[in-house]
């Protein structure tokens, strides 16, 4: 063989390894979830790719790319063998070993950092388009044959618990497939933001969705059907917690249909505690996906919340629960104070026990993290003691101005933009 047609063949060896090199690199890289929107948005796709070729592929990477290792193992050891061959042959064995470490150094460069740069810019272009050459090269009979037994003698010779199991997605990298489809059109706004809330719903916890002590509407053991009734209308509550020694004494829930029922037998007299229901106790620690799931199996719809203590810390429902991951669910006679509202100027005006993790989606994630979970505990957290009204407190460049305050609990908070804290 020529001198010529031996580097000849030896960068085509080369060239065909980048390429490879490249297909590898972007379908280890690729979600099968990202590759599953690419393929039914038909981005970066023609009729000429297959939608099983890539999917088929990422079912099992280590065995769908076993014949691509292989080839391309094939084309770097024939490259570096042709190489040293047809120099030795021609200009002696010092000439040789000199031509393959300089193939080593342009093979790093040129075949495998480049390949490999171009494929992480490029994953989902490169992968849709390489998956049906990959697919080929699995579909070569003894190749396949060759390969597959390899990679299965491979896998025993590692240890039992990593011969199975798939590599986990974190929310990290759903939401980024979910941005990427919002994107490229293939869902709208309002599904992209459903998505968000049921990957945040996966870390919300009770007491972050429960209505708190201080709003809770309770009715003592002791009042009678039609008393009880008149605190389920007024409340527009279909369930009521009965208490007896206080609110850190919940004997039961009472039903509103349960009350109807009494007044139509003529018990209007009954005391309240003789309808109750066994009540439901959950921490206030406790997951809110957990929680909604238990209700779901179990057909309860109100729990009260406790906290360490064992005294009550509020109350949840399964309307709660479901609020957080579609949001506010009204009807016609919900008339209850907005818990933020947007003012003249800029300015802001929110109640004490609205969620701080919402202010702060609102101002732009600029808030502080800490140990408070509502506008109100911030406030707290930052003064070390209840304020009166009037006062605030500046936190992230804008002031908080208390405007109302109900016994020890802040009600009514006015937040003033940067421009208005200098």
């Amino acid at each position: 063989m020529s001198l010529v047609l031996g580097l000849a063949l030896v960068v085509l060896l080369m060239a065909a390894s980048g390429v490879l090199v490249a297909a590898e690199t972007s379908l280890l890289h690729i979600r099968r979830a990202q590759a599953e929107v690419l393929l039914d948005s038909g981005m970066e796709t023609d009729d000429s790719v297959d939608r099983s070729d890539l999917l088929d592929l990422l079912e099992d990477r280590v065995r769908g790319l076993g014949p691509l290792l292989f080839v391309l193992m094939a084309f770097r050891l024939s490259a570096a063998g042709l190489l040293v061959i047809v120099v030795a042959d021609r200009v002696g064995a010092t000439w040789a070993a000199l031509a393959l470490v300089g193939l080593l150094v342009v093979g790093f460069a040129l075949v495998d950092v480049l390949p490999r740069t171009v494929a992480l810019r490029t994953t989902d272009r490169l992968a849709l388009r390489l998956a049906p050459l990959v697919r080929t090269l699995g579909r070569i009979g003894l190749l396949r044959w060759i390969a597959l037994g390899l990679v299965n003698l491979s896998n025993r010779l590692l240890p039992r618990r990593l011969r199975t199991g798939a590599p986990s997605v974190s929310e990290e990298e759903l939401l980024a497939v979910a941005d990427r489809a919002l994107a490229s059109a293939s869902i709208d706004a309002e599904e992209h933001e459903l998505i968000e809330s049921v990957i945040a719903f996966g870390d919300t916890l009770v007491r972050e969705v429960m209505v708190p002590r201080p709003d809770m509407n309770c009715a003592a053991a002791d009042l009678t059907v039609a008393e009880a009734i008149a605190v389920a209308a007024h409340n527009g509550h279909s369930r009521v917690p009965v208490s007896g020694d206080g609110v850190d004494d919940i004997v039961g829930v009472v039903h509103a249909k349960d009350l109807m029922k009494a007044h139509l037998d003529g018990r209007d007299t009954e005391p309240v505690g003789s309808l109750v229901r066994p009540p439901r106790f959950v921490p206030e620690t406790k997951q809110a996906d957990d929680l909604l799931r238990e209700m779901q199996a179990d057909r309860y719809h109100l729990a009260i919340v406790v906290d360490e203590y064992g005294g009550t810390a509020g109350l949840v429902t399964m309307e709660d629960l479901l609020e957080e991951v579609v949001g506010e669910i009204e009807d016609e006679f919900d008339t209850g104070e907005p818990l933020v509202q947007a003012l003249a100027g800029g300015d802001l005006r929110a109640h004490g026990r609205m969620p701080i993790d919402e202010l702060d989606e609102m101002l732009g994630g600029t808030l502080p993290d800490g140990d408070w979970d509502t506008v109100g505990g911030l406030i707290l957290d930052a003064l070390g003691r209840v304020p009166e009204v009037g006062e605030g407190v500046e936190v992230a460049g804008r002031r908080f101005g208390v405007e109302q305050v109900v016994g020890r609990r802040i009600t009514r908070v006015r937040i003033s933009g940067p421009e208005d804290t200098e």
